[in-house]
């Protein structure tokens, strides 16, 4: 089956790419920014994101725009120091592209000024290795 790793992050402390790291180490798959669009068609897409401002940021949906057609499932995975998920805001762009979007995600905590310290820790990385793996 034929899967990629996209993941956007806008944070200085990288908490979603420490995420997508962690998934490509765990899945042997490079980790790619939004920006690198699908080269070909994907059975399954990991689409690591976080919440800013109550939403997704608007390059995560222009990705999903732009490989829309290249795009068999979206499994939503996100970091949030709100400890709210973004599934609501990516499930609504995907319902709008035709894009299935799997019922499992993944979330965790993610650190911001003095909220969250630490997260993700070691064992959230973990957690979302193994949770990617459990696909195959």
């Amino acid at each position: 089956m034929k899967t990629e790793i996209r993941f956007f992050t806008r944070s200085k402390k990288g908490n979603t790419k420490k995420l997508a790291d962690a998934v490509s180490e765990a899945l042997g798959i490079e980790a790619l920014p939004v920006s690198f669009d699908l080269s070909e068609k994907v059975e399954r897409l990991f689409l690591l994101n976080a919440m800013y401002a109550a939403n997704v940021d608007p390059e995560v949906t222009d990705f999903l725009e732009r490989n829309r057609d290249k795009i068999g499932e979206v499994v939503n995975m996100n970091t949030s120091a709100s400890g709210k998920s973004t599934r609501k805001a990516v499930k609504k762009t995907t319902d709008r592209l035709g894009i299935p979007l799997s019922e499992k995600e993944f979330h965790c905590a993610a650190s911001w000024i003095f909220i969250n310290r630490g997260r993700p820790t070691e064992e959230d990385l973990s957690r979302a290795g193994e949770f990617a793996k459990s696909f195959d």
